[in-house]
């Protein structure tokens, strides 16, 4: 049996948060995604999330019918207020503060905050998000503990149960990689190969055996290392 709540998914169009959303109809009666259009460099994301949720239903046709809305927020303010490598064409390095200059502060933040504003209008009272405490850059607002916090102040500020549902936090990304596969098998890996995007630069010349992208930003060696992890291991 279903859970007959509505779950509302954060959804990029990239490797992660396809899986979210493939977990999530997995097992929500209802599912609806968000994206949000703040500036990213790789802003092509945003053409793919629409190609990814078409495939999804051409392939899994019982998740199809459980598949709601989609919702884009335009968040340019975020983007005007970054100084980030994924805000600006600049080089991708490491700051003095131990993080990455691609973390763009309060992101994910303001992201689960206006989900949840969404969400509290749409009827759904879950929240699907594939941030990750185990393969990541170091990104605070990653952390389970920080999510968790957020989940409560979310509850308390619009008094009512808001769930924050986190799948991937405790997986690194061959068993992210697996994930899909023990969701919906080879089809559901073969399109994540061929229709996510996860490259910081946007770059979709290149396709390699993970998928579509420059080989060498962060996103791309974490997303190849993992494929080739769970390659070897399956």
């Amino acid at each position: 049996m279903a859970d007959p709540r509505t779950a509302l998914v954060l959804f990029s169009g990239g490797q992660d948060s396809t899986v979210c959303l493939a977990w999530a109809l997995s097992r929500f009666q209802r599912v609806e995604t968000i994206g949000f259009d703040y500036g990213q460099r790789h802003r092509i994301e945003l053409d793919c999330r629409l190609t990814v949720r078409d495939a999804l239903c051409r392939a899994f046709p019982a998740w199809a019918a459980r598949l709601g809305d989609d919702h884009v927020l335009d968040l340019a303010l975020l983007g005007q207020l970054s100084d980030t490598a994924l805000t600006e064409a600049r080089a991708i390095e490491m700051q003095a503060n131990g993080l990455p200059n691609t973390f763009v502060p309060g992101r994910n933040l303001l992201f689960l905050t206006f989900a949840a504003t969404l969400a509290y209008r749409r009827g759904a009272s879950v929240l699907v998000g594939g941030m990750c405490e185990t393969d990541y850059s170091g990104y605070p607002d990653c952390r389970d503990n920080t999510l968790k916090a957020l989940q409560v102040a979310l509850s308390l500020g619009m008094d009512t149960p808001m769930t924050v549902e986190t799948p991937l936090m405790w997986l690194n990304k061959a068993q992210t990689w697996a994930l899909a596969q023990a969701l919906g098998g080879a089809a559901l890996v073969d399109l994540i190969v061929e229709h996510t995007h996860t490259c910081y630069l946007g770059d979709r010349s290149s396709r390699h055996a993970w998928g579509w992208g420059c080989g060498h930003c962060p996103a791309c060696e974490l997303r190849a290392r993992g494929h080739a992890d769970f390659l070897a291991g399956a």
